[in-house]
């Protein structure tokens, strides 16, 4: 069963986030961050809305990847950097994270893989979730090898499938489905669309197209400190169609955007 075929089948094993775990608003205060001496972002604030799609884009370098892993609690903030829920309270074990590398332990099974969290916190993996989570992304029949055997978008499937078991209300995603061919990328959009409705989502991406298919807010970063432009906020639920004259409209603006902010990237 390919991904396509289990979101057409409604066999998808999430759930939305439970009402005691409601998907927070993310705010990011005064973020401050140097690079070898270099501001990457000073006194940059940032708001990804409760149970929505934040996607992020702009020229390489300009500290997209950075800022997530800041929000991730992945890279050391400065002094007056703060990342809050909207009541102010702290995001630690709330979040997972998808790194633009799949990070599989080469010596564990596609299945060990993605029940690694819950070994990790010693906790009892749920095996049958963690199997219906890899039918629902194409890889039920890869569960018993290793990640040498599997292509890259196979890798990339299964770290996907790795996210959705820690059923976290807030998704930082970095390049994703960068390493999957067109047809399998779109499929895998629309089930991370559907899995992922009522989190809070940020999803690092350098395709426009991906980012107005999934996003409600969609910022450009650029500039050296890095700022946040107006976003542009795509009408109707995602997934989105492609083919959406509105939607190729806004891919037009979001395009002379991009060529903008590359203007700015120092040489």
């Amino acid at each position: 069963m390919t991904p396509d075929d289990s979101a057409r089948s409604g066999a998808l094993p999430f759930t939305k986030p439970s009402s005691a775990d409601t998907a927070p608003e993310v705010r990011v205060h005064a973020a401050r961050l140097d690079w070898h001496g270099v501001p990457l972002f000073d006194a940059l604030d940032f708001t990804m809305p409760a149970g929505r799609w934040t996607c992020l884009l702009g020229p390489s370098g300009v500290g997209k990847s950075t800022l997530l892993r800041l929000i991730a609690g992945l890279a050391p903030p400065h002094a007056d950097s703060r990342v809050t829920c909207g009541t102010g309270q702290s995001l630690e074990g709330r979040v997972a994270y998808m790194a633009q590398t799949d990070l599989l332990l080469p010596w564990a099974t596609v299945l060990e893989n993605v029940m690694l969290g819950a070994r990790l916190r010693g906790e009892k993996p749920d095996t049958r979730r963690a199997r219906d989570l890899l039918q629902a992304v194409g890889l039920h029949e890869a569960a018993d090898k290793r990640p040498a055997e599997l292509s890259g978008g196979m890798r990339q499937r299964a770290a996907l499938a790795r996210t959705l078991m820690e059923d976290r209300p807030v998704i930082l995603m970095d390049e994703p489905f960068s390493a999957l061919d067109a047809v399998s990328r779109l499929r895998l959009q629309d089930l991370a669309a559907r899995a992922l409705e009522g989190r809070t989502v940020l999803l690092v991406t350098h395709d426009p197209l991906e980012a107005l298919r999934l996003g409600h807010r969609v910022h450009v970063l650029s500039g050296r400190p890095a700022r946040l432009d107006a976003p542009l906020t795509p009408e109707g639920p995602p997934p989105r169609k492609a083919t959406d004259p509105a939607l190729l409209a806004l891919h037009a603006d979001l395009l002379a955007r991009l060529e903008a902010a590359d203007a700015e990237v120092p040489s």
